[in-house]
């Protein structure tokens, strides 16, 4: 009776383990991520483009292209093309990602102008944005395996998240992807197509970011992550607070009261260049007749933009940190 039992339990973990390597991909996603861990550098190419619709006569439309080294040692370096989305000409962009030095550069070529970001240790952890984060965060999530298949002739292991809770926003759908090379255990393309409410109507947000061409284990020199800026560029530098918290948006929203008069509905982008992010306030403020609207229109009479934006760059920050 003893074997007879025995001989049945073989039988079903030899169906059951027939089942799974058929249904599902037989890698875990977990090692995976320790394959990616051992990768000293990686380059990939990487595009991200957003719809907006609130109002239908118009439509947010923002496209970019870009190309990005990783290095474990040195950082990130990308170069961004955004594209014009009525076929004009596109602009570029280069971004260095410093964490060593806790530093975000931004050159903007066409402008001859660049803006150094002084982060604190938790902020730099926070931006991170590389393959190996990208993996982390399916990871905390549900997800599931989408079996074998062919990908630009590798084999590939698919995986598929749809679990709402790895976007914030109201009422997000989300459907991100990843294929793995099953030789290599290494991502051969991410695919991340999401969107949330953005208005009380029920108007939507949907973006989709995609990471393909990877290149893993590529030598690196350091002298890649340092930037060029000519002299005849100006620039911006920003310090952020050490501490982003309840107290810093408060600060802001002060502000924003005393130079307005009232709390704006809304008026900042978290992704705007900081010189952006002054001309919207400044734009707001000319139209306010409160004293403190009106020193500071006194003390810009006749700057250009890049000396108003470095005027202003402390004075502002609690508004840039309310975002």
């Amino acid at each position: 009776t003893k074997l007879a039992a025995a001989a049945v339990v073989m039988i079903a973990c030899l169906i059951g383990l027939s089942v799974w390597r058929t249904t599902g991909s037989g890698i875990a996603l977990a090692d995976v991520l320790a394959r990616v861990e051992q990768v000293k550098a990686v380059r990939y190419k990487w595009t991200y483009t957003v719809e907006h619709h609130i109002d239908p006569n118009k439509p947010y439309h923002v496209e970019i292209r870009a190309t990005s080294l990783n290095s474990g040692e040195y950082g990130k370096k990308s170069n961004w093309e955004w594209l014009d989305p009525n076929g004009g000409e596109s602009t570029f962009s280069e971004e260095y990602f410093l964490p060593q030095k806790k530093t975000i550069i931004t050159i903007l070529p066409k402008e001859k102008r660049y803006t150094r970001t002084e982060h604190d240790d938790g902020r730099v952890e926070q931006m991170q944005d590389d393959p190996r984060s990208r993996l982390k965060e399916i990871l905390k999530y549900k997800y599931e395996s989408l079996g074998r298949s062919t990908m630009d002739g590798i084999e590939v292991a698919g995986f598929r998240t749809t679990d709402p809770n790895h976007w914030g926003g109201k009422n997000p759908q989300v459907n991100i992807k990843l294929w793995v090379d099953v030789k290599t255990l290494l991502p051969v393309r991410y695919d991340s197509l999401v969107s949330e409410e953005v208005s009380k109507r029920g108007d939507k947000m949907s973006s989709h970011y995609v990471m393909h061409d990877f290149q893993w284990d590529i030598p690196v020199d350091a002298a890649e992550f340092e930037p060029v800026i000519p002299d005849d560029y100006t620039g911006t530098v920003i310090k952020y607070p050490a501490h982003i918290t309840e107290e810093t948006a408060i600060q802001g929203l002060k502000l924003l009261v005393e130079l307005l008069g009232k709390y704006p509905e809304k008026i900042i982008k978290v992704r705007d260049h900081f010189n952006a992010t002054v001309l919207r306030v400044l734009r707001l403020a000319e139209k306010s007749e409160t004293p403190a609207a009106m020193r500071l229109k006194e003390e810009i009479k006749g700057l250009t933009e890049d000396e108003i934006g470095n005027k202003l760059v402390d004075f502002l920050m609690p508004i840039r940190g309310l975002a």
